[in-house]
């Protein structure tokens, strides 16, 4: 005997699976917006300035 299934819910999840490979793409497509990257560089680089500073220096 086949295996019963629910066409709404299997409709759904065909359509889901859709959209997700498409967003995918998008992502995959456009990437990650320049003021988001430029933000992510300027902490980076605040932190690495910060962890600079409080270093101990022993050169005498």
């Amino acid at each position: 005997m086949a295996e019963l299934i629910n066409l709404r819910r299997a409709r759904k999840g065909k359509t889901r699976d859709a959209k997700a490979a498409k967003a995918s793409a998008n992502r995959t497509k456009h990437g990650v917006a320049k003021p988001v990257r430029e933000l992510a560089r300027a902490r980076k680089e605040k932190d690495e300035k910060a962890v600079d500073a409080h270093r101990f220096d022993e050169t005498k």
